[in-house]
């Protein structure tokens, strides 16, 4: 085998590898909107549990996130959402939402991601 011919392969290859890459891509992006989507129900449903059973008497209406680890909740090492920000609980006329910052790591942004998501909201949130 010649040089020449190695390096036609290795041009090859990297043309494949790039169209992988293009094709996976937005499926890894959906992939970590679902993980945070999942994180953030657990955490809401760990909230909940933690009003309902655990919270003391005459403390605020929302719990945050140091008082569901304190309480053995949920655990410590995983209040982040997959791009590494940790997640808010947010009480509004008696609902509870857990909210990751999603893509930008910014809070009230359009890609934010909200416990109550639906799966059109993934779609949607992938294509920004």
């Amino acid at each position: 085998m010649s040089l020449v011919e190695v390096l036609i392969v290795v041009a090859i290859m990297a043309m494949i590898s790039s169209g992988a890459t293009y094709l996976v891509f937005p499926e890894y992006k959906k992939a970590r909107i679902r993980s945070a989507l999942i994180g953030a129900s657990v955490i809401k449903m760990a909230t909940e549990a933690y009003i309902e059973l655990d919270m003391p008497v005459g403390a605020q209406a929302c719990p945050t996130i140091d008082d569901l680890v304190e309480a053995r909740k949920i655990d410590g090492a995983r209040i982040d959402d997959p791009w590494g920000i940790p997640y808010e609980i947010e009480c509004q006329d008696g609902d509870i939402f857990v909210i990751s910052a999603g893509n930008d790591r910014n809070f009230d942004t359009a890609d934010d991601i909200w416990s109550d998501f639906k799966h059109d909201d993934v779609r949607r949130l992938s294509q920004l």
